[in-house]
């Protein structure tokens, strides 16, 4: 199974369990790593969206760009959020 498509499965667990403080650093570590630019970043955090709308939102746009993003976006995951990454038990 590729990353993409893991990252597909995670999807509903992490969009309840994730929290905003770790959306936005994963926003900021995303643009960083240049998998999310600065329209997308934008985008998710100018719209007044609940929390769960942005987390959506994020992992869908990571989760179309491929398994090197959707790679990236678990890294950077398990570096702000060990217990959410580790309830999502990826297979990385």
């Amino acid at each position: 199974m590729s990353t993409a498509q893991q990252l597909h499965g995670l999807r509903t667990k992490f969009i309840e369990k994730v929290s905003k403080a770790v959306l936005d650093q994963l926003m900021d570590d995303l643009l960083e790593d240049m998998v999310l630019n600065d329209g997308e970043i934008e985008e998710i955090k100018e719209n007044n969206m609940l929390r769960a709308d942005k987390a959506r939102q994020l992992i869908d746009s990571v989760r179309r760009k491929g398994n090197t993003a959707s790679e990236k976006f678990l890294i950077r995951l398990q570096e702000r959020d060990k217990n959410v990454y580790s309830e999502l038990n990826p297979q990385v």
